[in-house]
């Protein structure tokens, strides 16, 4: 599978998602999926400036990364599709197969309540991701692979002290 990895992250493109995961995966390429992002040049061209030269920045819509899918995973190359929000995420699961989902970076905001020094959630967020696994995608959560990947049920019973 040409995407290793569906991580939803706030910050989409930055350093840690570049080095810290793409560096160890050997990617080549992103997909960043953002409606708005998609509809404006200007920030796509922001995000293309924290990409480096040799990897590949492809920036979607919702419905357009539903469509490409197909076409990213037949890659023979690895990359990984990102989303800064849960809602996102589950919208492209509705209308694509998604095999797993990795909450990276939530942070706070007004209304969440923290699971881990990284991941902040909303109850309807947390509603979203048990969504996800209800259809099968299993749902993990990680800031850097030197981490452990914990489970759905262990990130959601957290009480923001791991």
């Amino acid at each position: 599978m040409a995407v290793d990895l569906f991580r939803i992250d706030d910050r989409l493109i930055h350093g840690q998602v570049v080095v810290g995961w793409g560096q160890p995966l050997d990617l080549a390429f992103f997909v960043l999926v953002d409606d708005a992002v998609a509809a404006s040049d200007w920030e796509q061209e922001l995000y293309r400036m924290g990409v480096p030269p040799e990897m590949e920045l492809h920036v979607r819509s919702v419905e357009q990364a539903a469509a490409d899918l197909a076409g990213f995973q037949a890659r023979p190359d690895h990359g990984m599709l990102l989303t800064a929000d849960i809602g996102t995420m589950r919208r492209l699961a509705d209308l694509a197969p998604i095999p797993r989902v990795h909450v990276g970076g939530i942070h706070h905001r007004v209304g969440r309540n923290p699971k881990l020094r990284y991941v902040f959630l909303t109850e309807d967020e947390e509603i979203a991701l048990r969504a996800l696994a209800a259809k099968g995608i299993e749902v993990t959560a990680q800031d850097v692979p030197s981490a452990a990947s914990l489970s759905l049920d262990t990130l959601l019973a957290s009480t923001g002290d791991g």
